[in-house]
């Protein structure tokens, strides 16, 4: 795997959405199929010997490369999406905003009764860590088990990784901004 490739494919726009945001654009990336299908084959010689049961992943982007990773590793698929948006009955948990609250869901039935899943969960970014640590707490409190939290990529500097402790952290391409 060339990190460096990948790293590469991954599109930089200047001051979006607001002046001193870098904001990092995957639609480059998935647009390269070739460089796609190196990402989730990286990811799934990852966790294809931990006995997964469940990939779960954050909506929307993170939908790309979960249910990506689910299919390769033939294993359910769980979307936790933001409040109000999923139909059936749900569990959810509430992260901070910079100016409030936001909460995630998942359906109570996600897991299929499966006593202590092993899940990983998957996301394109992570950022202050805010919306993976509640998917985490949401996930745990139903009973599975969070072998790992995997992003394509890792702001290092925002402190996401470290609010995440004990689940372990897996990135493809870190990067240092703040």
């Amino acid at each position: 795997m060339d990190k460096q490739k990948i790293a590469d494919s991954i599109r930089a726009i200047y001051d979006y959405p607001k002046p001193g945001i870098i904001f990092r654009d995957i639609t480059t990336l998935i647009g390269d199929g070739e460089i796609f299908h190196e990402v989730i084959e990286l990811l799934r010689q990852r966790y294809q010997n931990e006995h997964i049961d469940f990939v779960a992943s954050i909506e929307a982007r993170g939908f790309i490369f979960g249910a990506a990773l689910s299919y390769a590793l033939g294993v359910g698929f769980i979307p936790i999406r933001k409040k109000g948006k999923l139909p059936y009955t749900t569990m959810s948990g509430k992260y901070s905003l910079e100016y409030g609250f936001d909460e995630v869901e998942i359906h109570i039935d996600a897991l299929r009764g499966k006593a202590e899943a092993r899940v990983v969960l998957v996301d394109d970014l992570i950022a202050t860590g805010g919306t993976a640590e509640a998917s985490i707490k949401l996930l745990e409190s139903m009973g599975a088990q969070c072998i790992e939290a995997a992003f394509l990529i890792n702001l290092k500097g925002l402190g996401g990784e470290q609010k995440l402790a004990p689940t372990s952290v897996f990135s493809i391409v870190d990067y240092e901004e703040k």
